[in-house]
């Protein structure tokens, strides 16, 4: 093979993957903003639940919980809007890995202190009968979450998004 075909080959390759990408990063912002969505309302119409299921943790001083568990939802819901808006994507999605990577913690110390917790993530939350949480499968799904949110701050650049009609602008 000569080298003008390995350079078409490679062009072929860089065109339908830039064909694709935004696409692509569409999907996964949409789908992390969706995620956030589910999180949020849940935790949002039963704040006292919400405050339940941060305290489960054991990790935060009493006098934040409070305050982490109102907020919490609310901070998913602006995350969700920056992302369904495809503004500043780069950046959110750093948020959402530093929020996963806070998860992951909180998970991890609540399986190594052997606490029995529903984590509350998606609503609910709080002490669950010893045997009934499976944090394997928990971190399962943060490791899909981080994958998503690694994949978008690496190509960020996707359609139907404000980020894109304010560079073009």
């Amino acid at each position: 093979m000569n080298a003008d075909a390995v350079q078409t080959d490679e062009s072929t390759e860089t065109g339908r993957w830039a064909a694709i990408q935004p696409w692509l990063s569409t999907l996964v912002r949409l789908s992390m903003a969706i995620i956030l969505i589910a999180a949020a309302i849940p935790k949002m119409t039963d704040i006292p639940q919400s405050i339940i299921a941060v305290r489960a943790y054991e990790i935060l001083p009493e006098a934040l919980v409070p305050l982490v568990g109102t907020m919490l939802p609310f901070f998913e819901l602006l995350l969700a809007v920056f992302l369904l808006a495809g503004l500043f994507t780069r950046v959110a999605s750093i948020v959402w890995l530093l929020m996963m990577a806070a998860f992951v913690t909180g998970v991890i110390w609540a399986w190594a202190h052997g606490l029995s917790i529903d984590c509350g993530c998606f609503g609910g939350g709080g002490e669950v009968a010893e045997g009934t949480t499976n944090y394997p499968v928990h971190m399962l799904e943060r490791a899909i979450f981080v994958a998503l949110g690694t994949y978008l701050v690496i190509w960020p650049r996707s359609r139907f998004s404000l980020d894109g009609w304010m560079k073009a602008a």
